[in-house]
């Protein structure tokens, strides 16, 4: 949307995309709190993959949300040329964090 120059429908994605993944971080966060965590029972190669992307999925989770907030803050602040190179890091990292998390969820279950 903001290759074609659609600055309005490009905020209220990424507006929503925040609310959501806010909402999703603190239930997911209450949810452990109360349920605690489950072990993965896999065996072999299965055990290393899921290791592995649990491992580059929990890292970069902590990682995102600082360089969400940062990138959001400069849209916010219209520093859009700070805001264009955040964002070219933030973005592909944050759909490999939100993908990862429901390929851990499918494994795990």
């Amino acid at each position: 949307m903001i290759s074609r120059r659609d600055v309005l429908r490009h905020r209220l994605c990424m507006g929503t995309a925040f609310i959501v993944s806010t909402i999703f971080l603190i239930s997911y966060l209450a949810y452990h709190a109360k349920v605690g965590n489950i072990h993965y029972l896999g065996q072999g190669l299965k055990r290393t993959v899921y290791f592995t992307i649990l491992t580059t999925h929990t890292i970069l989770a902590m990682v995102i949300v600082p360089l969400i907030l940062r990138t959001l803050y400069l849209a916010i602040n219209n520093r859009f040329d700070e805001h264009r190179r955040w964002a070219r890091w933030t973005l592909p990292l944050w759909f490999y964090v939100s993908v990862t998390g429901v390929v851990v969820y499918e494994m795990l279950y």
